[in-house]
């Protein structure tokens, strides 16, 4: 899809608030809930946000340098090969990976380097001073030769910049099954390390680019906000996130590869909570086509160089930067889901009156995962049967992603997978903004709904009607593009 991410004919889409006390998003005030619920043309409002507004645009954050370029990994000759690095001391960090159990050798190679430099902090938190990235092999199931071949480049690297290979992290993504060309990847580190490392916001684009596989086109976006300083004064932060990522997309975070840079200081555990919560949210939030990848990784990395006061949790500028990181990475999973493979339409689906969000975001997921909504979607079907039937199908998420969005792991134990709370009789149904079910069929302009579907972003609202839960989450629909793009992936 090339067009727009928003469709002008509904209001834009909003994040779900959330459960918890947190400090990385807050609940949307109460009567901003009640206004979400209220009828209107369409039966039901589009969400609000307390959200900061994400540009869809690349800013280098201070303290950061970067490149991206074609090595000839892929046969295309398209960029293959990126390295984000600090300028100076080393950035604190923090990761969520894949739960598949065929993790690839830089995932592990990641959570084993974090694991090195964050001491006592929680896992997949520490500290990097540099990423590499490879574009075109995936380096996944390839066993312990594809260990000692990343292990190598992440020496290679730490060379070249005059760090230790333990403040390195990796991506790569790509065909599953084949092996990195390490001579390749480790001379291009030896040659374009010296002299083409900048801090632009050119070079941060080009290593963007660089992440792509079956993108149609680079993923990036942007927060600006101001923290306080160490003397009380507010100092401009940026918060600039790059991503790829449109296929073997599913929620068990991560689901695709991302970076989230910041000059904001704060330590590697603050991030981490800042990271899941988020992810939570959003890219957990996120289904292209129900399969989860083998490489799926999300950083965030915090160089600390605008001068801002360290940010700690529940401390002055909290919430401020875990809404801004959270702002940053809905953005990216919205172009994402909009440019999934085949893919014509963006589909949101934002869900009101639930029980409580837990079930909120269960049932939007289930709407947005449904074969059969996706189908609908590209066809131009106002058919609400689909949406009433995933609805009652939908089940809150897995333990761990509750306890990312701050349940007590107690509480998250007891949710996950539970059924979500569906009354039919209360529940309400409105697509591209026509209201289609009320406890019941409602008449509505068949074609007048088929014409608003041909929006570049298909909004699907929900009201269940038994609580104040909120929550949304990002689709696409199914094309035959999708099945000719899989079935000729490796041929």
């Amino acid at each position: 899809m090339n067009g727009p991410t928003t469709d002008p004919g509904v209001a834009s889409a909003a994040p779900a608030a959330a459960v918890e006390p947190t400090g990385v998003a807050s609940a949307a005030p109460d009567a901003a809930r009640a206004a979400a619920r209220a009828a209107d043309a369409g039966g039901v409002a589009p969400l609000a946000t307390d959200l900061p507004n994400a540009e869809e645009r690349a800013v280098m954050p201070a303290g950061f340098r970067a490149l991206g370029a074609p090595i000839g990994i892929k046969r295309s000759g398209r960029p293959d090969f990126a390295v984000i690095a600090t300028t100076g001391t080393p950035a604190a960090a923090a990761g969520v990976f894949t739960r598949n159990a065929f993790a690839a050798a830089p995932v592990r190679l990641t959570r084993a380097h974090l694991s090195e430099t964050g001491g006592d902090g929680p896992a997949g938190s520490g500290w990097a001073d540099a990423i590499l990235s490879t574009s075109g092999s995936a380096n996944a199931a390839t066993g312990a030769p594809g260990d000692a071949d990343q292990g190598h480049l992440a020496a290679s690297l730490a060379a070249a910049l005059g760090t230790i290979a333990g403040r390195t992290l990796a991506f790569s993504t790509g065909v599953i099954g084949t092996r990195l060309p390490v001579d390749l990847v480790a001379a291009a580190i030896a040659e374009r390390i010296p002299g083409q490392l900048a801090a632009s916001d050119q070079a941060l684009m080009a290593a963007a680019r660089a992440l792509m596989t079956t993108d149609s086109r680079p993923k990036w976006a942007t927060v600006r906000l101001a923290l306080p300083g160490t003397d009380g004064t507010d100092v401009p932060v940026t918060v600039c996130g790059i991503a790829k990522g449109v296929g073997m997309i599913h929620p068990r975070m991560a689901t695709m590869l991302a970076v989230i840079l910041t000059d904001a200081a704060a330590d590697p555990g603050t991030l981490h909570r800042m990271l899941r919560g988020a992810a939570a949210r959003t890219w957990d939030q996120l289904s292209v086509d129900g399969d989860t990848s083998t490489n799926d990784s999300v950083l965030v990395l915090a160089s600390g160089a605008s001068g801002a006061a360290p940010v700690r949790a529940g401390g002055p500028g909290a919430a401020a930067l875990g809404r801004a990181i959270e702002a940053v990475a809905r953005s990216l999973a919205r172009q994402q889901a909009a440019d999934g493979e085949g893919a014509t339409t963006l589909i949101t689906c934002q869900v009101t009156g639930a029980r409580d969000d837990v079930d909120a975001r269960g049932a939007a997921r289930a709407v947005i995962s449904s074969s059969l909504v996706k189908a609908a979607v590209h066809g131009r079907d106002p058919n609400w049967g689909r949406i009433a039937g995933a609805v009652g199908n939908a089940q809150a998420a897995e333990s761990w992603v509750l306890e990312a969005a701050g349940l007590a792991p107690a509480d998250a134990a007891a949710r996950a997978g539970t059924p979500v709370r569906v009354e039919p009789d209360r529940l309400r149904i409105a697509i591209a903004g026509h209201a289609v079910y009320a406890g019941g069929p409602l008449p509505f302009d068949r074609d007048a709904a088929r014409a608003a579907m041909t929006a570049d972003e298909v909004l699907i609202r929900l009201d269940l009607g038994v609580g104040d839960g909120t929550g949304e989450a990002f689709g696409c629909d199914l094309t035959e593009a999708y099945v000719r793009e899989n079935a000729e992936y490796t041929t």
